[in-house]
């Protein structure tokens, strides 16, 4: 029982058991304590799994035990309670106000110093710093570089533009490094390669490397370069380590690809699941076991945004109400990837005819006058990928064909018969439905109901190609849909559809007359 709660209530189940021991704090208390050091979703279920398995944590204190109950204990003591044990530290057995972690045990300021061999004196002493050359130094020997790390950084951008201005500098070294110790690391490695201030910042050891840079580049420095990505080329943000480079976020995406294990997409893992297999993002979300109440509709839903109320999903997240910059209308909006402008639903929908590139396509800039297509609003290489089969640039978030290519190719599938080729009768449909500019939509009405059952029957030659078939399938609007379309391309010869309708309704109507000499008055 409690396992399930695990992932269906966290939070009431780390509730109850606190309150099965602490009897001096409300439940409603408890839960707020809770709730405050829990975090999100994941942490919440590893959070109130981990207490679970060990509730005697609460009691004696003592780790292993994951950093978030060791704050549970920590926040229910500053809350009043008694009976719940503080953190205790591993080694000393020390009550615990604070705490340093390694791994899953808890220690003390004092027994969680690391201890090491002095690179100098060679004794094992604390670790106090390390030196220029990364070697570990005791309180003794600190081996420390008296210089000012600003004073040091200053002179090496001044070899490069002696005009850079001191204050300048100053700023952008206290802004990617607040501590004095990082400074001293910085002004070292730019010390030890100054190339990594003109070009080479994707070889930067520190992170705070590519971050002064920018900071340097946005106040006017001369003879600063900012770095590209040593992957995709990009003049971006690279802060993350990849085979001793920095790559800007989408490389360092594109390096952990696995296989999604419910839908088989390859993309980065956004989380996993129990086995430890990979999900993306979409599978994580819609994963039964994270469906939530929305407190608008009352639905088990995904979660879009969290309210103080809770839980909001997709269809009822509210909308901030904007002018729309294509239709200049005031109604609710979302803000445009590619722009960054609001844009209303019927904006968002509507499609129309590109007035630069004369394609038919979603609208995301431009006027209702002059619509302008998403390739042409940002026409960058990383959202507009070449399709592989008819080269156009489309916005592919898979692997294969743009949509227009992927119907053309599903409808030879359907309608090529086994000898290889599409019937002549069937030649002027596949033509007209080839040639739709709305190919999603098109994909939308192949994906439902019978549609591509009845189209590959008609190919196949399973089904004649007759009114008399299509009367035998199941009466509807999807059949019906389907014969127009078909007499409209000249498959299929014009027919009275209201008087079929008519013979059919007077014949049902007989049938279904109790008696025979009922039914021979009605005919």
């Amino acid at each position: 029982m409690g396992r399930d709660r695990t992932v269906a209530d966290p939070i009431g189940l780390v509730t109850d058991l606190v309150s099965d021991i602490e009897k001096k704090l409300e439940s409603e208390t408890i839960r707020t304590v809770a709730t405050a050091v829990a975090g999100g979703r994941a942490k919440s279920r590893r959070f109130a799994e981990a207490l679970a398995r060990r509730p005697a944590v609460l009691t004696d204190g003592r780790s292993p035990a994951p950093r978030v109950i060791g704050d549970l204990l920590i926040e229910l003591r500053k809350a009043g309670a008694s009976a719940v044990s503080p953190p205790v530290c591993v080694e000393c057995g020390k009550h615990l106000r604070t705490f340093q972690r390694q791994g899953l045990d808890w220690y003390c300021s004092v027994c969680g110093q690391e201890t090491t061999e002095c690179a100098a004196c060679g004794n094992t002493r604390r670790l106090h710093s390390r030196d220029r050359a990364g070697q570990p130094r005791c309180s003794m020997c600190p081996g420390t570089d008296d210089r000012d790390p600003v004073a040091v950084i200053h002179e090496v951008i001044t070899a490069i533009n002696p005009a850079a201005d001191r204050d300048a500098v100053a700023d952008a070294v206290c802004r990617s490094a607040p501590r004095t110790s990082y400074q001293q690391k910085l002004a070292w490695a730019l010390e030890e390669n100054p190339r990594l201030l003109t070009g080479e910042g994707h070889l930067a050891p520190l992170r705070a490397i590519p971050r002064f840079i920018d900071l340097l580049h946005a106040a006017d420095v001369a003879g600063i370069v900012r770095p590209t990505c040593p992957r995709c080329h990009r003049v971006v943000r690279i802060d993350k380590p990849l085979d001793g480079q920095r790559v800007c976020r989408n490389c360092i995406a594109k390096s952990r690809i696995e296989e999604c294990a419910r839908c088989g997409a390859r993309r980065e893992p956004a989380a996993r699941d129990a086995q430890g297999h990979p999900l993306r993002p979409n599978c994580l979300i819609r994963d039964p076991s994270n469906l939530e109440t929305c407190t608008v509709c009352g639905e088990q839903r995904m979660v879009s945004i969290r309210t103080p109320k809770g839980p909001i999903c997709p269809n009822c997240r509210p909308l901030p109400t904007l002018v729309c910059s294509i239709c200049g209308r005031t109604a609710p909006c979302t803000l445009s990837k590619l722009t960054g402008q609001p844009r209303c639903g019927g904006c968002d929908r509507r499609q129309a005819r590109c007035t630069i590139c004369g394609r038919l396509r979603g609208i995301h800039s431009g006027t209702a006058d002059t619509p302008v297509c998403g390739p042409c609003t940002a026409p960058d290489a990383e959202l507009w990928r070449p399709c592989p089969t008819c080269g156009a640039a489309e916005r592919l978030r898979a692997a294969g064909s743009c949509p227009r290519c992927t119907w053309r190719q599903r409808l030879d599938e359907l309608l090529t018969s086994a000898s290889g080729s599409i019937s002549s009768k069937l030649q002027a449909l596949h033509h007209a439905l080839a040639g739709t500019e709305r190919a999603g939509t098109a994909l939308r009405w192949l994906s439902g109901g019978i549609v591509s059952t009845v189209l590959s029957d008609l190919g196949s030659g399973r089904r004649p190609l007759t009114h008399e078939a299509l009367d035998e399938l199941p009466e509807g609007k999807v059949v019906e849909h389907i014969r127009s379309v078909l007499v409209a391309t000249g498959a299929l010869p014009q027919r009275d559809e209201q008087m079929i309708r008519l013979e059919r309704h007077v014949k049902d109507l007989v049938t279904s007359h109790a008696t025979a000499e009922g039914r021979k008055i009605l005919h």
